[in-house]
């Protein structure tokens, strides 16, 4: 999922002292997985909670504890370590190491680390962890403060119950929320400045209460579009059917169920959009009138039958709006074939005038973690070989980048 962009980089791990250590463990073995190399540091207070073993067990590298280590040739590991990184990252960080960095203190290994590094080139990212009353104490506001404005990126605390019994801010983030974020630092922000509207996974039109007429999308593209956009730089509102997908870190998701529910919801987000890529697959029917009880099946009934009404076209009413024509908004199609996808598609994307349409055989996707893309426009049509979702993802809005006016 992360993988090309955090392939090949030289990951500092500094672990300071909490019980949130607990969760380095796993994210230490997703920076690897993903392709980084971890050089795990930990200070005195770290190692009360989680062990050195443990972290030279996932990260495959000896793990360093202090200043005076001698397997240093010149006794300067506070100046070897930082040389080689991409980046250090903190997770987690106490309020206590968060004063010292406040304060410039170095005393110890990881302090001297922060210090020492070449700051133009090595980022100091930062994951707090801590109760949620020393998170919201006037001290530790202060040094946050402090230390963004000495440079370091904090990423932020999650909110809910702590270690001590209570609730709130000041959990260290999820180790898939910092992997989100990590990658976000490393990519190109292609898409800064640019609000990008995406619909994705189904709609469900209703035959009564509980019954509907669906179809196999799974979301799983259209999310991971969202994603790519957010870490390219994006504000990003993603409308979404009914899908069994957690919202990616960032995005602002809207719900919705119908296709008349998801037209209102694009309509609404488009007004302020520079960018509209809709992947969802919207029903192009539903039931005339829904009943308002289930329908039961009765051995003296007649089969029912259903009368079809045409659902509206999201994709071709929003292209048709005046920021669209005027190419204020940029509008992307998805269309999902089952066969004779380079004629299909072809004349769905001047049947609903637009510039780009992304075309697939949908039976060969639906559901899957990978897909294969062709893209359409005016020169013609050009395959995007099958990869993951995540990496289309992210190939489909490089070459969006390159289209976009202006």
């Amino acid at each position: 999922m992360h993988a090309t962009q955090l392939a090949g980089k030289h990951i500092l791990l500094g672990l300071t002292g909490g019980i949130a250590c607990y969760k380095s463990a796993q994210l230490c073995r997703l920076l690897v997985r993903a392709g980084a190399t971890v050089q795990v540091v930990m200070t005195e207070a770290a190692c009360q909670f989680i062990t050195p073993i443990t972290m030279q067990a996932l990260s495959g590298r000896p793990v360093y504890l202090s200043q005076w280590d001698s397997r240093a040739d010149n006794n300067m590991l506070h100046i070897n370590l930082s040389r080689d990184a991409d980046a250090l990252l903190l997770a987690p960080c106490s309020a206590d190491f968060l004063a010292r960095l406040a304060q410039g203190r170095c005393d110890e290994l990881l302090s001297l680390l922060c210090l020492a590094r070449p700051a133009e080139r090595v980022p100091l990212l930062i994951a707090p962890a801590m109760n949620r009353e020393m998170w919201l104490h006037p001290a530790t506001l202060r040094n946050m403060q402090t230390v963004q404005g000495d440079g370091a990126i904090v990423l932020g605390v999650g909110n809910g119950p702590q270690a001590c019994g209570e609730t709130g801010d000041g959990r260290m983030l999820e180790p898939w929320q910092i992997m989100h974020d990590m990658t976000r630092y490393f990519t190109p922000q292609i898409l800064a400045g640019k609000r990008v509207l995406i619909t994705a996974g189904p709609t469900f039109e209703a035959i009564d209460p509980v019954r509907g007429i669906t179809n196999r999308s799974s979301g799983k593209m259209g999310y991971a579009i969202a994603q790519a956009a957010q870490q390219a730089g994006a504000e990003v509102t993603l409308v979404s059917g009914p899908v069994a997908l957690p919202t990616p870190r960032g995005v602002q998701r809207v719900d919705v169920q119908s296709a008349r529910d998801m037209l209102a919801a694009a309509e609404a987000a488009a007004q302020h959009a520079d960018l509209f890529i809709a992947t969802a697959a919207v029903a192009d029917w539903r039931p005339a009138n829904a009943a308002a009880q289930k329908i039961k099946k009765q051995a003296s009934a007649t089969t029912p039958q259903l009368e079809f009404v045409e659902n509206p076209d999201i994709l071709a009413t929003i292209a048709a709006t005046p920021r669209a024509r005027s190419g204020q908004l940029y509008c992307v199609g998805f269309a999902a074939e089952s066969d004779n996808l380079v004629e299909y598609a072809s004349a769905k994307r001047k049947r609903k005038g637009i510039p780009l349409l992304v075309g697939n055989i949908g039976p060969n996707t639906f559901g899957r973690d990978d897909n294969e893309l062709t893209l359409f426009d005016d020169q013609g049509h050009k395959r995007l070989p099958r990869a993951s979702k995540a990496e289309l993802a992210r190939q489909l809005l490089r070459e969006i980048v390159q289209r976009l006016p202006g």
